[in-house]
């Protein structure tokens, strides 16, 4: 059985949130959008291709005019400009006009990287995310936000462009390491800290289940953190307020990304940081010790670190200073008040900041 949501933009719908467990649905869903007057084209990586890129292909072509695919290296270091300049010339040399539609078949990387694509060739095209990681399903695919890494600073170039249709397909988690399918559960955990502690409770009772990939379980997951990005996404689509709780563990976690040259994944860093941001929330007095300890040690139980080596205090809070989210020179931190409940608190000083990297940096006792 599929689960849908429908997400607005300024209080119109816009676009679907479709839960399913094949691809069988996916024609069907894109006849909504009249394929048969557009060309498409098929957006990947090295991987993705090898493993859906024929598959999606054929689902298409039956209700398309024509069907193309654009595939490059897979991993961070093609989310550059250069990519996305090969992808105009691609485009270009195959005369993709505005009222054909961009496919962005893949995780975070291809999705952030088409949509911004879709924003700029020709001012603007149609796209629709098909995310085939549990990071890009719960975060990355939903809310517009589209952009490029830039000398390795995360996601410095961008634009919001919000997609047709984010298709869902829950069976491609199946094919993931447990490295990579846990990637993406900082982000299924971070929703539940900052805007439900009842589903961040039920994330720990089904940790067995979460860990065996139970289909039912994974649908369930997934929907409800879609609906919490939804809700918030719908209320600050382009992060004038609400929709910065959603940076929550980001801005130390993207920091220790580019500090390790994205060796990292996102999820791994993501994590860090919110231990490190539960930490000052504690010493703050907003949580509890015995909070803190529970909140840090959760991520252990979905195999994500809350510690790392080979990092210095000082450079990741340096590093925290360039982050697209400073604001007049003040960075907006988002600290837990409860379990459940984020807030945005532009006051945290720079020495709290050093003692929360401080503690997730593992140092041998003797």
């Amino acid at each position: 059985m599929s689960k849908r949501l429908e997400v607005l933009y300024e209080k119109r719908p816009c676009y679907d949130i479709v839960i399913e467990r094949d691809f069988d649905s996916l024609g069907r869903e894109m006849a909504r959008f009249a394929p048969e007057n557009r060309r498409l084209c098929i957006v990947t990586d090295s991987q993705v291709e090898a493993l859906y890129g024929e598959r999606i292909r054929e689902s298409l072509s039956p209700v398309a005019k024509e069907v193309l695919l654009f595939s490059f290296p897979a991993g961070e270091a093609s989310k550059t400009l250069d990519t996305v300049r090969e992808l105009y010339c691609y485009l270009i040399e195959h005369r993709m006009e505005r009222k054909d539609m961009l496919i962005a078949l893949g995780g975070g990387v291809v999705g952030d990287l088409t949509g911004f694509a879709a924003a700029t060739y020709l001012r603007g095209i149609e796209f629709i995310q098909i995310p085939t990681t549990l990071l890009a399903q719960v975060d990355s695919s939903i809310g517009g936000k589209t952009g490029v890494d830039f000398d390795l600073y995360k996601n410095m170039v961008g634009a919001f462009k919000m997609p047709r249709l984010v298709y869902i397909n829950i069976s491609v988690l199946s094919t993931l390491d447990d490295r990579q399918f846990y990637n993406g559960f900082a982000e299924v955990m971070k929703h539940g800290l900052i805007k439900n502690g009842a589903y961040y409770e039920w994330l720990i009772g089904k940790s067995d289940e979460i860990d065996q990939r139970d289909p039912d379980i994974l649908e369930e997951m997934i929907y409800q953190s879609c609906r919490i990005k939804k809700a918030v996404v719908e209320k600050d689509p382009k992060e004038q307020g609400e929709r910065a709780l959603l940076n929550f563990g980001h801005t130390i976690g993207h920091a220790i990304e580019k500090e390790k040259n994205f060796t990292l994944q996102h999820g791994e860093c993501v994590a860090l940081g919110c231990v490190a941001a539960s930490f000052i929330s504690w010493k703050r007095g907003l949580l509890s010790m015995e909070e803190y300890y529970e909140v840090r040690d959760m991520f252990v139980l979905f195999q994500l670190p809350i510690s790392i080596t080979g990092i210095e205090a000082s450079k990741i809070l340096e590093l925290t200073k360039s982050d697209k989210k400073m604001e007049q020179g003040q960075i907006k931190f988002v600290l837990l008040k409860q379990i459940g409940k984020a807030i945005i608190d532009p006051t945290v000083k720079e020495e709290e900041i050093l003692a929360g990297i401080e503690e997730i940096i593992y140092r041998d006792e003797e």
